[in-house]
Formats: C-alpha cells, sequence, structure tokens
C-alpha cells in the first residue's frame, strides 16, 4: 500500500480501494448524515429568529419558539420536485442541462485536466446552434423532416463550436504549459463577451429590446412528449442518457479512452509507453467543450428556443455534478438527478413556506458538501498514491493487458 500507515492513510486507502458497492454506501450515508445536519441548522435557525413572523412550529418552555418544521421542510422539497407533473418536468430539464455539462467536466478530470471553461463552451455552443438552425432552415420543408435536419444540425454545429473552444485551452496546456485552470477561467469571459458583442450588433431580434436571437421555428424545437410541458423533452434525456452510456464506453473500451485515462492518472509513466501526451491534451478538451456545446445545443431548442443572454450558470453546475459522480459518466447520471431535484425542490420552498432563501441554499450546499467529500478524499488518496490499485500502462500505449490493474476511477 503507497502513502504512510496513519489513521488518515489507511482511511484515505480504504477510500481508495473501496468497490462500486461500497462507495455508494457511503453516498447514502453522507445523503442521510447530510438531512440530519440539516433538520438541526433549521430547529436553530428557526429559534435564532423567535419570535417567530407566524405560528411557530414548536415552543419548549424556557428555550423559546422553534418557527420551523425540519420535517415539512423536506417534505416540501422532495414534493417540489417531483410532487407534480410540472414539478417532475422542470427536475428532469434542470437534470437533463446537467448531464452534458457533468460529462463535459467528467471527461476533462478523468485526463487530468481540469475544464473550469464549460460554462463558455456551452454558451458559444449554444449560439452556434441558434444561429446554424436559423441560416438551414429556410432551405429544408417545414415539418417532421425538416425538423430532424435542424435539430441535427444544431447539435452538429453546438458541438463543433463547443469542442473548437475547448480545444485552445488544451492545445495551450500542450504547447505553451499553460495553466488550464487560468485559460478556462479566462475563455469563459471571452466567450460570453464574443456572444454578447455578436448578437448585440450582429445577430440581435429586431422586434426584441432584449439581446438575443430571434427563435428558431417551432418544429426544429425538441418536442415535449411523455408531460406535455414544454421546456423538457425526453427525447433530450434518453440522448443524454445514452451519450453517459456512449462516453463511458469511450473511456474504458477504446485505446483512446485508455490513453486518455492514464494520461491523467500517471501522465510520465503513459508518455514512456507510448502515449503522445500533447496530443490527448488536446483531443481530451475538445471532447470535453464538444459535450459542453451539445449542452448548449440542447439548452437552446429545447429550453429557451433563442440564444439569449443570462444563461443560467449550468457549466459551473457541471462541476459540482461530476465531482459527485467521482467523475465516472455512468455517475453523473444520479448525481444530475439529484442535483437537479434540489434545484427543483428548494424553488417551491421558498414559495410554500416562509423559509429564507439563504437558508435553503444552505441545505442545498449540505447535501452537496457532504455527498462530494467522500469522493472528493478518495481523489486525493488516489493522487497522493494511497490504496493497494496501481493503474497499469500498456506499453503500446493502447488497451491494457487482461486482467490489468485500472485506475481506480470506476471500481466495479
Amino acid at each position: 500500500m503507497s502513502g504512510d500507515d496513519s489513521t488518515i492513510g489507511r482511511a484515505l486507502g480504504g477510500l481508495v480501494d473501496a468497490s462500486a458497492i461500497e462507495r455508494i454506501l457511503i453516498s447514502l450515508a453522507a445523503l442521510g448524515l447530510s438531512v440530519v445536519v440539516g433538520a438541526v441548522v433549521v430547529l436553530i435557525s428557526g429559534w435564532v429568529l423567535s419570535p417567530c413572523p407566524s405560528a411557530p412550529f414548536a415552543t419548549l418552555g424556557g428555550l423559546g419558539e422553534f418557527c420551523y418544521n425540519p420535517i415539512e421542510v423536506y417534505w416540501v422539497l422532495l414534493k417540489g420536485a417531483f410532487g407534480s407533473t410540472f414539478n417532475l418536468a422542470t427536475t428532469l430539464q434542470e437534470t437533463t442541462l446537467l448531464l452534458f455539462t457533468g460529462l463535459s467536466v467528467a471527461v476533462a478530470f478523468r485526463a487530468g485536466m481540469f475544464n473550469i471553461g464549460t460554462q463558455g463552451q456551452l454558451v458559444l455552443g449554444a449560439l452556434g446552434t441558434g444561429l446554424s438552425v436559423l441560416w438551414v432552415a429556410p432551405v429544408v420543408p417545414a415539418g417532421l423532416v425538416g425538423g430532424v435536419v435542424l435539430v441535427a444540425v444544431g447539435l452538429l454545429v453546438g458541438a463543433a463550436v463547443g469542442g473548437f473552444w475547448g480545444a485552445i485551452p488544451g492545445a495551450l496546456k500542450a504547447y505553451a504549459d499553460a495553466n488550464e485552470v487560468i485559460t478556462t477561467i479566462m475563455l469563459n469571459f471571452v466567450a460570453t463577451g464574443i456572444a454578447f458583442t455578436l448578437v448585440s450588433e450582429v445577430f440581435k431580434d429586431p422586434g426584441s429590446q432584449t439581446v438575443q436571437t430571434r427563435f428558431v421555428p417551432e418544429y426544429a424545437q425538441l418536442p415535449a412528449l411523455v408531460l406535455g410541458i414544454d421546456g423538457f423533452s425526453m427525447l433530450a434525456l434518453v440522448g443524454g442518457l445514452a451519450l453517459a452510456g456512449l462516453v463511458y464506453w469511450v473511456l474504458r473500451g477504446t485505446s483512446f479512452g485508455y490513453d486518455l485515462r492514464t494520461s491523467g492518472v500517471q501522465p510520465d509513466a503513459a508518455e514512456y509507453g507510448g502515449v503522445d501526451a500533447k496530443k490527448t491534451m488536446v483531443s481530451s478538451m475538445a471532447l470535453s467543450g464538444a459535450l459542453g456545446g451539445v449542452g448548449g445545443a440542447v439548452y437552446v431548442l429545447m429550453v429557451a428556443g433563442q440564444w439569449q443572454s443570462g444563461i443560467p450558470s449550468l457549466g459551473f453546475d457541471g462541476i459540482t455534478v461530476s465531482i459527485l459522480a467521482g467523475n465516472n459518466p455512468i455517475g453523473v447520471v444520479p448525481a444530475a438527478l439529484l442535483f437537479g431535484a434540489l434545484k427543483g425542490g428548494s424553488l417551491v420552498i421558498e414559495f410554500d413556506l416562509a423559509v429564507p432563501q439563504q437558508l435553503v441554499g444552505v441545505l442545498r450546499g449540505l447535501v452537496i458538501l457532504f455527498v462530494a467529500m467522500p469522493e472528493f478524499f478518495r481523489m486525493a488518496g488516489i493522487r497522493y498514491g494511497y490504496g493497494d490499485d496501481e493503474p497499469a500502462v500498456a506499453t503500446d500505449g493502447g488497451t491494457p493487458r487482461e486482467g490489468g490493474a485500472d485506475d481506480g476511477g470506476d471500481s466495479e
């Protein structure tokens, strides 16, 4: 076992060597603990607020009043996420978008790259999608066939634009040794500025006072189908789930994915084994950016129907989703659902209960923090050599030999 034999070392080693089932159980235990801690926070917050603006939840002698009922708060949170068709559609809409941004961040992280620029890749991908659909729409027939063509064009252009924007920090890292954290953060601002300027000066909807493009044709927007609620399409959700499976297969079942993963865990050993580290950096960031660009395309085709300023911070939320998932493409699915439910349910708490918005944010943050921390420490343990699993690198940089060790990122 690498590392030291201290209590901390043994704990980190145990997290690194934990099986998939053990990691799921740890995450569930962390989720339960976050609920308990959150309930205590709700009680204390209501006690500090007393006297209550409305009827108190409980009064305990000399302790004073408790204004908020933690059970009611969590029940409303759950009901707000799944309690009606509209609430379910809102949760699944957020989940669908976070699938793409979570996958984007996860791919880069698995390659040892920190892509903080998914938001910029999403913004430009969304703009490319909106403009390309508007340009192509006049030359395709209206209706189902034309809609399929326009959706395909929009998704491809969104992926291409996002991939190009993601490849830039990858190339800067590979050939100029520029820190990708700094460059991706800076490129977020550049992307937002470019998109805002292009739309406000060239492509602005002449009938609107806000900075936005014209709406894409209705037949080019993803249909609601099952739930019948505008803003969510089951097609997009199914496509996101299929993409998660495809990304998992690429990372686990192809030589490119193996090169990408080993470069992220042991770059020196991977390069010694024949992996082109510079090419891998650029291609992994391009793939990451393409996934972010697809997220932008889905935002335009499913939610907004146009490019508009003020796109939500889905790219930054994708970082949280990826960390919650342990950078596992399959794990991104439940992580995105959890995050989507928290965002959807917290909106209802603010409307239905007299609970401050800041307290709702604390409850969301506690869930994310408790669930993410075991995986964070596990990633730290892998980075600093704890645990028994050592990544194997094939001498030709290709698929590892049968029975070889893995990188520890997706223990089964």
